[in-house]
């Protein structure tokens, strides 16, 4: 048991220190100009991506408040179980995400589409139209990034094979991400 604690934990370690920075740096850089033109943030994913989708929104909503600064505006479209399961039932899965966001997002909102294989085809299909409609897109993804990585305008890659270990990398892209736009927002005229 040991063993198999202390060889995940080594192997994690050396997928955080192989992450690359820039495309995060990127992300937040993404996230604080939606935040100065006070453009909408939506976040998507499916299963352990749905909770992390989520608790970004948390994150993004409540951890980068500044006292006196205008507030992020973020929505887990995650979130609403009634909505998803009406679309799920009477469209189909893959419409889950298109349609909530076809009644609010305005082009120059921004996508966070959150993915370890890239290919969920609900999560494709909400980049793709989310594109068509003018949004920014981000992927997170895992290390071979499915179609997500081809078509999101930022990629972030969690580099390992591991399903867990690229959704341990997904929730500290969270924390980093939501914090270094806090220190930025804090930092902001």
């Amino acid at each position: 048991m040991s063993d198999y604690i202390d060889a995940y934990l080594t192997q994690l370690e050396q997928v955080i220190h192989n992450t690359s920075r820039e495309p995060i740096v990127a992300v937040v850089d993404a996230l604080e100009a939606a935040w100065r033109e006070g453009r909408q943030v939506f976040l998507i994913g499916n299963g352990g991506s749905a909770a992390t989708a989520s608790h970004m929104m948390n994150d993004l909503n409540k951890l980068t408040l500044a006292p006196g600064k205008t507030r992020m505006r973020a929505l887990a479209l995650t979130d609403n179980v009634p909505l998803m399961t009406a679309w799920g039932n009477d469209a189909a899965y893959e419409d889950v995400f298109v349609e909530p966001l076809l009644n609010f997002m305005r082009s120059g909102d921004l996508l966070i589409a959150i993915s370890t294989s890239g290919n969920s085809p609900n999560v494709v299909k909400a980049v793709r139209t989310a594109k068509a409609h003018g949004m920014k897109t981000i992927g997170f993804v895992g290390d071979r990034g499915g179609r997500l990585a081809e078509m999101a305008d930022l990629v972030i890659r969690i580099p390992s094979p591991h399903i867990g270990q690229q959704e341990d990398g997904h929730m500290i892209l969270d924390h980093v991400i939501a914090g270094a736009l806090r220190e930025r927002i804090r930092a902001a005229p």
